[in-house]
C-alpha cells in the first residue's frame, strides 16, 4: 500500500507540516483510514485568513465543512489513487461522513480525558476519539448509536439527557479528521488513534455511562441534574438504609 502504521507517528504527535509535505501528510492519513481501516474518506472546505476556500461570503462554517464539488475517496482506495485525488483539491482538508462506518458521541476534551482513564480503568471496549481545537472530542461508536443517545440516557436515569454535555452524531454530519484543520484553529489529532486490536467502533451503551456520569461531574454552572435513582436515594430519611445501586453501565 506504500505507507506503514509506523509511518504515521510523526502524523500523530502534532508535528507541524507546510506546503508539499503537509499535503503529502493529510494523504498518507487518507490511504490508512481508506485502505487499513475501511472508512470512506470526504474532501473538505479549508478556512484562509478568516474566510472559507469553498468561496461563499456568507459561509456558516468556514473550514469546517465538506467540498460540494468534489467526490469522496472511498474505503480500500490506495495511497496512489489518494495522491491522485487529492491532486485535484490541494488545499482540502480530510474530513469523515459519519453514519456509515461509526458515528461520534461529542464532549468536551476536559471530559474526554477524564473517561478515558475510567473507562481504562473498567476495562471497557475503546474506539478511536479526536480532539479538536475548539476544545469538543468525539468517540467513535457504532453506527447508528447517534438516534438512540437521548433513549439510552433516559433508560440510564437522566430525565433530560439534553442538560449534560453530550451529544450524538450520525448520518448528516462531518468530522474533520487528523491531521487536518478545522476552522482555521489549528489541526484536529488523536486522544486515542485507531488500533488494531479493536477495529470495530464499540456500542454506545458501553461507554455512555461513563461518559454522562464525567460530563455531570464536570458541569461548572448551574445546578447539575442528578439520575432518578439517586434523587430518590437522597429524599431517604436518615435512618433509612440505603439499597445499593446497579451501575449504569
Amino acid at each position: 500500500m506504500g505507507f506503514t502504521i509506523g509511518g504515521m507517528r510523526e502524523i500523530r504527535t502534532g508535528t507541524r507540516w507546510r506546503g508539499r509535505s503537509y499535503r503529502s501528510a493529510e494523504c498518507t492519513a487518507v490511504a490508512e483510514y481508506t485502505s487499513l481501516w475501511g472508512w470512506d474518506v470526504v474532501r473538505g472546505a479549508r478556512a484562509v485568513a478568516g474566510s472559507c476556500s469553498c468561496g461563499r461570503r456568507d459561509c456558516s462554517a468556514p473550514g469546517a465543512h465538506p467540498l460540494e464539488s468534489a467526490p469522496e475517496v472511498p474505503a480500500g482506495a490506495t495511497l496512489e489513487q489518494v495522491t491522485r485525488a487529492w491532486a485535484g483539491t490541494p488545499d482540502a482538508t480530510v474530513m469523515f461522513a459519519l453514519g456509515r462506518a461509526f458515528d461520534a458521541i461529542e464532549v468536551a476534551e476536559s471530559t474526554a480525558r477524564r473517561a478515558l482513564v475510567r473507562m481504562e480503568r473498567m476495562g471497557l471496549p475503546l474506539g478511536p476519539v479526536t480532539a479538536g481545537p475548539d476544545g469538543r472530542a468525539h468517540f467513535f461508536v457504532a453506527p447508528g448509536s447517534a438516534a438512540r443517545l437521548p433513549g439510552l440516557l433516559y433508560r440510564m436515569g437522566w430525565d433530560d439527557p439534553a442538560s449534560l454535555d453530550v451529544r450524538g452524531l450520525g448520518t448528516g454530519h462531518y468530522l474533520t479528521a487528523p491531521p487536518s484543520d478545522r476552522g482555521g484553529r489549528g489541526p484536529v489529532r488523536w486522544l486515542r488513534p485507531p488500533d488494531l486490536h479493536a477495529a470495530r467502533p464499540p456500542q454506545a451503551r458501553l461507554l455512555l455511562g461513563p461518559l454522562a456520569y464525567v460530563a455531570h461531574r464536570s458541569r461548572a454552572q448551574g445546578p447539575s441534574p442528578l439520575p432518578r435513582a439517586a434523587r430518590a436515594d437522597r429524599r431517604r430519611s436518615p435512618g433509612t438504609r440505603r439499597r445499593p445501586l446497579p451501575l449504569p453501565w
